[in-house]
């Protein structure tokens, strides 16, 4: 099966500091910094990103079990929204909110809803996120 790799590389200490993250596709590259991460600067942050990886992998799960239940989707969109808090003297991800809207046709409710938890439960970075609270809103549109 597939590796896949991206990069960081940080210089200098915590706050003053600053890094560079790149996909190992190519196909993005950004800063990331203190501010950016713990406060509201420009520039990327590991949260952020899982969020990106978090969100695309479930839409594609949702994707494939809609139609391998015979109800291919129009479309599929999801928001994911990771939770950086400090616990203690630490910080943690306490928590991800998937908000998802999908257009489906022929599916009902219960169906969707299914569907949709079945995504949260088995999509590849829920399995490796386990450790961490997910919720789920699913909405069909």
């Amino acid at each position: 099966m597939a590796v896949r790799k991206s990069e960081a590389e940080w210089k200098g200490s915590l706050r003053e500091g600053g890094g560079q993250v790149k996909l190992g596709s190519g196909a993005f590259e950004g800063k990331y910094s203190f501010a950016s991460r713990f406060e509201e600067a420009g520039g990327t942050n590991p949260e952020e990103l899982i969020a990106a990886a978090h969100a695309g992998c479930f839409s594609m799960a949702l994707s494939a079990g809609l139609t391998r239940a015979g109800h291919p989707p129009t479309r599929v969109h999801t928001t994911a929204a990771v939770h950086l808090e400090k616990v203690g003297e630490a910080f943690e991800i306490t928590r991800i909110d998937l908000e998802c809207e999908a257009e489906v046709a022929g599916i009902d409710e219960d169906g969707f809803h299914a569907q949709a938890m079945a995504a949260k439960e088995n999509c590849p970075v829920s399995k490796a996120l386990r450790s961490v609270e997910i919720t789920l809103h699913a909405k069909l549109v």
